[in-house]
């Protein structure tokens, strides 16, 4: 008999040696020493587990069992039988160690992928354990241990990381000695009353900020603030987790490569329930809950619309209880910084980093290593041929977990973040060679990947990280499925009835070739048994209105890249080609464009293509966005496959969007419905339409529009150092800088407004209705005319702005840098909003509908989800303009014939010749819009843009008839809640359950 310790081994030699025995181990008994001083020798051995009753966890493979032994009089047996897993048995001993047990003995037997575990087990003071209570808390307690969160003891990392046991709280009825002292701790959840609240963020102060509890200034408090909800989030994620490992629902995994989640204090105490506590509690130390909210950065991981929906979606997966992980990159540097110098955007990094993130957890015991470059060779296997994957680079993926909580429910769900780091392998090789440099830069390399949101991708470099960040989070998310899945399941025939995969555009639809390759490569799954679970288990979401928007990879960088992927690709392709010709027959031209292979001089892979033919539905983001894709974008596949294609309408979150960035109209909205339920059913927000004409409403609402509107003023002036007039109106585009988006259109609007106000006489002015224009929104670092308008919106600001001639009737203000904190700064104190998108090309846009919610009348065309909103709260309600969808293609075929009107060309003309400095800098910009050049339709639709303008003037000097508008957009808003669109995603296309986490 062999004698081992603990102590001569690694922990991953050790553990790998006994949780993963070969299959011919012998059947003679091997003893170990077991690390820790009350636990005895552990004998493996072939022999067979006694019967006897058991305590099992239904939804698991765990049994625990409690026998009485034959020999042993003063010792209790605890009977396990439990699925394999790297760190099983140090959460056993660790479990009987807190509970103040002593194991005397201990044996294991294997069953194929099964441990059987038999432990002789005292009480503290050496006797045996026979109180039918007291079994049966030990035997939970196991159960839960070992059954318990799906990352309890994970340890995937190719290097030698420590195994990490969560401690779960659990009720132990009568416990004696160091168990009733440990867990006696811990079996109530944290206290919210003030006295606690107070004592925990002075504990946070002077133990986890190293500050002393006598002198710490705001962003100290906030520090302390923030880990004090901290705790009290960890406690409901941790059950959330918990609970959805017992019950074993099916989950959606949403792989999105943004997440723009802003700050994230105030949402998360709103919807744990005890923001005003905490603002209670830091009055009477001295502090302001608002100020100290202000000290939290935004987490800019994510560019505009898409970002914030991937957020808002989120929050309503928690607030419905739905079984969910979003996966995404924690990007070091986020979107870049915008500053703004002479008018000309200047890109800086944005250190969002610097102090931390106290939201994130990392998570160093779950990284995954994620395979680059290399060659695929043919192996045997079992006799039959398999590809095997040689990669030439490898990093590793280290998980960072953000619990996202829901409103009005215990669930806490996790947006899951990767952060690439470099292999401790090739690290170590590096350092053995003494090649210290040659380390150095690998890591640098490696960490460049989620260093930056969306490199410039106009050089090869550019292309390579952009391809590699996509694959690395894709690839490491993966990872993660896959081994939460076989955790608790053997057979991949409950895969798709287990996991659901929401790709949000075609960003991450290289999970799609990567859960191919594992299923194939790695779990020797037939192609056919596989492609039957992608075809199951895949949605996709597509947020593109035209073909030049759909992205593509070269094959050359994919096949150097990712050598295997491109062979898994041109496999389904070539299966899907022939299956396609059995159906429409030789029509080249349709199998050209439905090709996953796109020939030219550049051989491109269309992800979009891969994505819709491996995906079971196909998501548009508006009625209109739908129609577009069955129409157009994707009318060869739709043909085919009508079945596939639904829409959801995007939706934005209220408990953000109204609740967090506008307690003020949150108090009023439930002071009117006389109830708070709203804020989770919000279609309950129809009830504002019986008081639309209801005066002492009026001015309630008037009260709250002025409030947020002297708060908006004010951080105007502190920004820019202009003084604006609060009976203006204030006029809002915030917005990505695009040519499509039309901001062009609204800097031409405004000087022609300064140039009717310029040339009116004294009379005449004062009937002009004051407006404080205001536009924010960043430009791709690369988009050179998207730069010429910031540019020419700041020429224009610094004429009207220092006009004594117009003085308060006109004013001009760009926000820089404008992220979600500002957003919530700004959306509340619009009056109007403008959405100017050429007819056809948004195809949801969100923005509008927070502005919506929050009171704001839009100024729009009719285009993506505002089609919808005018069938909500009624077309005299919104101010429309500008030629149709349908319109847009004629008016672009009459080209030079298309005649514009002269007030067009006098502003262009105005610009042209150097009215607001820098001629030359604009004359491309007027050439884009003149002529045969006007691509997206400015001149076609200005009259039109200015007589809305008027109207929406007309308007608001009528108080009653503005407010009554205002009112009723706010109560038609509630379709537009993204609790909404998450519930249709639940049943129409992931078929999922609520799995609500008791209380």
């Amino acid at each position: 008999m062999a004698t081992l310790s603990f102590s001569s081994l690694k922990p991953n030699t050790l553990f790998s040696s006994f949780l993963f025995p070969s299959k011919n181990i012998s059947s003679r008994p091997i003893i170990y020493t077991l690390p820790h001083r009350n636990t005895p020798p552990l004998t493996f051995s072939a022999a067979k587990r006694p019967p006897a009753a058991s305590a099992t966890n239904s939804s698991s493979s765990v049994t625990v069992e409690t026998v009485s032994p034959e020999n042993d009089d003063n010792s209790t047996v605890f009977v396990i039988r439990a699925r394999n897993r790297t760190g099983l048995l140090q959460v056993i001993t660790r479990v009987f160690n807190i509970l103040g047990l002593s194991v005397e003995k201990a044996t294991v037997d294997f069953e194929e992928d099964y441990f059987v575990m038999t432990f002789f087990v005292t009480d503290s003071r050496g006797n045996k354990i026979d109180d039918q209570k007291s079994l049966e808390s030990i035997n939970k307690a196991l159960i839960d241990a070992i059954d318990g969160d799906d990352d309890a003891a994970l340890s995937v990392a190719p290097s030698d990381r420590g195994v990490v046991v969560r401690k779960p709280r659990l009720d132990f009825g009568e416990r004696k000695g160091q168990a009733e002292r440990m867990l006696g701790l811990m079996d109530v959840f944290l206290k919210n009353d003030p006295i606690s609240l107070q004592k925990d963020i002075l504990h946070h102060v002077e133990y986890t900020v190293a500050r002393s509890r006598f002198s710490f200034d705001d962003f100290e408090a906030y520090q302390a603030l923030a880990h004090s909800v901290r705790d009290r989030l960890i406690e409901r994620w941790h059950d959330t987790l918990i609970h959805f490992k017992k019950e074993d629902p099916k989950r959606v995994y949403f792989l999105s490569l943004e997440f723009l989640m802003g700050r994230s204090l105030s949402n998360i105490v709103i919807n744990l329930g005890i923001r005003d506590q905490f603002a209670d509690a830091l009055s009477q130390l001295g502090f302001d809950f608002e100020v100290l909210a202000e000290q939290e950065g935004d987490a800019c991981l994510g560019n505009g619309g898409l970002a914030r929906l991937s957020a808002c979606q989120m929050d309503s997966l928690a607030t419905l209880d739905y079984p969910a992980v979003g996966y995404g990159l924690r990007y070091q540097y986020g979107l870049f910084r915008q500053v703004i110098v002479d008018g000309f955007q200047h890109e800086q990094p944005d250190y969002w980093l610097n102090f931390g993130n106290l939201w994130d957890i990392e998570r160093i015991h779950i990284t995954y290593p994620v395979k680059f470059y290399g060659t695929v060779t043919d192996e045997f296997l079992n006799g039959e041929k398999c590809k095997v994957w040689v990669p030439g680079e490898m990093v590793e993926a280290v998980a960072y977990d953000n619990p996202i909580p829901g409103y009005g429910t215990r669930n806490t769900i996790n947006l899951r973040l990767w952060a690439a780091k470099p292999s401790d392998q090739h690290d170590m090789e590096s350092f053995n060679t003494g090649d210290y440099v040659d380390a150095v830069v690998n890591r640098q390399r490696a960490e460049s990947i989620s260093s930056i949101l969306y490199p410039d991708d106009r050089s090869y470099q550019g292309k390579e990280l952009r391809l590699k960040q996509q694959y690395f989070f894709v690839s490491a998310s993966v990872q993660d499925i896959f081994r939460r899945f076989k955790d608790t399941h053997k057979k991949f025939d409950e895969f798709p009835e287990k996991v659901a995969l929401q790709l949000n555009d075609t960003h991450p639809s290289l999970a799609i070739a990567e859960v191919m390759r594992v299923l194939l490569d790695e779990e020797h799954l037939s192609w056919h048994r596989a492609w039957d679970i992608i075809c199951k288990i895949f949605s996709f979401t597509t947020h593109t209105v035209s073909p030049e928007g759909l992205e593509k990879i070269p094959v050359d960088l994919l096949g150097n890249l990712l050598p295997r992927h491109l062979q898994i690709i041109y496999d389904i392709n070539f299966n899907f080609v022939e299956e396609l010709k059995k159906m429409i027959g030789l029509d080249y031209d349709r199998l050209t464009r439905m090709s996953i292979v796109e020939e030219g001089a550049v051989k491109n892979i269309r992800m979009a293509n891969l994505s819709v033919i491996c995906s079971h539905t196909v998501n548009g983001v508006s009625r209109l966005h739908s129609e577009l894709l069955r129409t157009k974008l994707f009318k060869d596949f739709y043909d085919l496959w009508p079945h596939k294609f639904q829409y959801k309408t995007n939706g934005v979150t209220q408990r953000r969007w109204i609740v967090v960035s506008n307690p003020s109209l949150c108090a009023l909205i439930s002071k009117w419905l006389g109830t708070e339920a709203w804020i989770r059913d919000i279609d309950l927000l129809i009830g504002l339409r019986d008081y639309a004409t209801n005066a002492e409403l009026h001015q309630e609402w008037k009260m709250v529009k002025k409030v947020n509107k002297i708060r908006l003023a004010e951080y105007i002036e502190v920004m820019s150092g202009l003084k604006v007039s609060l009976d203006a109106m204030f006029d809002v585009q915030t917005k990505r800088i695009h040519e499509y988006k039309r901001q062009l259109l609204n800097i031409l609007g405004i000087i022609h407004r300064y140039d009717c106000i310029k040339n009116m006489d004294k009379n005449d002015r004062k009937k002009v209705v004051p407006r404080v224009c205001i536009i924010g929104g960043k430009a791709a670092p690369g988009y050179e005319i998207a730069k010429k308008v910031i540019k020419l919106c700041h020429a224009v600001a610094e004429k009207i702005n220092n006009d004594n001639d117009i003085g308060d009737l006109l004013k001009l203000v760009f926000i820089p840098d404008y992220n979600v904190s500002v957003a919530e700064m700004v959306i509340p104190g619009a009056d109007l909003s403008q959405h100017l998108s050429t007819a056809g090309h948004e195809a949801s846009g969100t923005g509008s509908m927070k502005f919506l919610m929050n009171g704001c009348l839009l100024l729009a065309t009719a285009d993506g989800s505002t089609i919808e909103m005018v069938e909500e709260i009624g077309q005299d309600n919104v101010f429309l303009f500008g030629a149709k969808a349908h319109e847009v293609v004629a008016l672009r075929k009459k080209g030079p014939t298309l005649k514009v009107p002269l007030q067009f060309s006098r502003v262009v003309r105005m610009i042209r010749d150097g009215h607001f400095g820098f001629e030359d800098y604009f004359k491309s910009l007027c050439d884009k819009i003149e002529g045969t050049s006007d691509y997206f339709l400015l001149g076609a639709d200005f009259m039109s843009y200015l007589e809305a303008q008027a109207a929406a003037d007309k308007a608001f000097v009528d108080e009653e008839r503005w407010t009554k508008m205002s009112i009723l957009g706010a109560a038609g808003s509630g379709r537009f809640s993204s609790d909404r669109t998450i519930q249709e995603y639940a049943e129409n296309t992931w078929d999922i359950q609520p799995c609500r986490c008791p209380f």
